[in-house]
């Protein structure tokens, strides 16, 4: 399965490999604690609810201190998805800074993808050393489910802050060889499916390259369409002459996403209401049990 990093970034610090942290089992049957699924009070008839960026959260702080997880009880559908990590200062209105972003355009049970590319995000994406216990009160956290997806007719054949964009592209033989380290905007692949190397053959005749972008990137950025392609052709590894022979090569796939977001201080309130409340002195303190 391939794994994709969908946002812009500005230099981060070295990465490291991190093992994800182990989970604890999340066959919860205390469902005393829970509301029906049709309970909820947030935007019933939203493809993208709040319901799951508290699950994303959720998977994310019982991993970090081991507590107990809440059972998701929102329906298992199934959809391409992408889970954000940003921080953002507490009682601030600051622009805030990416974390992590890793997604994938195979459709995924809800249930069960949230999670997993909730933990793969924190931990996993290669741009970004792992989320550590005492970062969890300066995150929110996104969730994109993607829909609409749709072949563009050319690189221009999208509206920018309505679509999101995934590119494919194979360069021209006679074009200049791409590196193999990545640049802040590069991580067309997360790690785990991007193989670690340090031969010396860098040339990417005949091969594939691809990237993505989310719908609110090129709008957050203030890019125009030419902006956002060249940014995404750089992303995908490509570090030769962009020209507008190499534009017209680029396949454009076009999606639209359904996304919510939830911040810290809602993820514990969350977690309270359903009788599991968040250990902050644990918390606060930055060390794991």
């Amino acid at each position: 399965m391939v794994r994709h990093s969908a946002e812009a970034t500005s230099p981060v610090t070295t990465p490291t490999m991190s093992k994800i942290p182990n989970t604890t089992n999340d066959d919860n049957d205390d469902d005393d604690h829970h509301q029906d699924v049709n309970d909820d009070d947030d935007d019933t008839l939203d493809t993208c609810r709040t319901e799951h960026g508290f699950h994303a959260f959720d998977a994310l702080y019982c991993s970090l201190t081991h507590a107990h997880p809440i059972k998701p009880l929102f329906l298992d559908d199934k959809y391409p998805l992408f889970v954000t990590w940003n921080t953002r200062r507490r009682n601030n209105s600051s622009t805030p800074r990416l974390r992590g972003c890793i997604g994938t355009f195979e459709a995924q049970h809800l249930r069960t993808g949230l999670k997993e590319y909730a933990l793969l995000s924190a931990f996993r994406d290669y741009r970004f050393h792992a989320i550590e216990l005492r970062e969890l009160t300066s995150l929110e956290c996104g969730i994109s489910l993607l829909t609409d997806f749709e072949n563009a007719t050319s690189y221009l054949d999208w509206t920018i802050g309505t679509h999101g964009i995934q590119i494919t592209f194979t360069p021209p033989p006679t074009s200049p060889s791409a590196s193999d380290a990545p640049s802040p905007l590069s991580s067309a692949i997360s790690l785990l499916s991007r193989p670690l190397s340090t031969s010396s053959n860098n040339s990417t005749l005949g091969r594939t390259m691809s990237a993505t972008y989310l719908p609110e990137v090129a709008l957050d950025q203030g890019w125009d369409h030419i902006d956002a392609i060249d940014s995404a052709i750089r992303k995908a590894g490509w570090n030769g002459r962009i020209s507008e022979d190499l534009r017209r090569r680029v396949r454009v796939r076009r999606y639209q996403s359904r996304k919510c977001v939830v911040g810290w201080d809602e993820f514990v309130a969350w977690r309270a209401d359903r009788g599991f409340p968040v250990d902050l002195d644990l918390v606060e303190g930055g060390l794991p049990n």
